[in-house]
């Protein structure tokens, strides 16, 4: 073995599971950031956590409302998912600009895609900075799922987005 970076570990545990934390804007619109960097905490009580760069247009609104959804993206969702990793919302309709059909979930306002595998509803616990990233803890309120669809995942850092298949 050699000496590496941690990006380039990254890439050699990929595919890493892929979520789009949603949010909703001020003005009542969804909001979409790409987050391969999330995972389960616990299941007595249903916890999860999720970070995203201290920049990050989303991250401010999950620490505004203290509500997100996680919605693992279905096949089908491979270029928006992309787009919305690359583009802030904070002055962008990233569901119009991608072409993202939203649906509703039952128990909040936010929107998620409708081609989604699993989404998680989820209210902010707490924060805690971690370097260049905040790390968001979260109680899971509700989850639902569709197994029929196909999850994508981020490959080789964000460099592909794809199924397992």
């Amino acid at each position: 073995m050699k000496k590496i970076t941690l990006p380039v570990a990254s890439r050699l545990t990929s595919p890493n599971p892929l979520t789009l934390v949603c949010t909703t804007k001020p003005d009542g619109t969804a909001n979409l950031a790409s987050v391969s960097w999330w995972t389960y905490l616990s299941f007595n009580p249903d916890m999860i956590a999720f970070a995203m760069a201290k920049t990050s247009y989303t991250g401010e609104r999950v620490r505004e409302t203290r509500k997100a959804v996680l919605a693992m993206p279905a096949e089908g969702l491979e270029e928006a998912v992309a787009g919305c990793g690359s583009t802030t919302g904070r002055d962008t309709d990233k569901a119009g600009k991608f072409g993202v059909e939203l649906a509703s979930v039952d128990g909040t306002d936010i929107k998620i895609p409708a081609l989604t595998r699993v989404a998680i509803v989820c209210t902010l616990k707490e924060y805690v900075e971690t370097g260049d990233h905040y790390l968001y803890i979260c109680t899971v309120d509700e989850a639902l799922g569709d197994p029929t669809r196909e999850a994508l995942f981020a490959w080789n850092g964000y460099s592909q987005i794809r199924t397992a298949k």
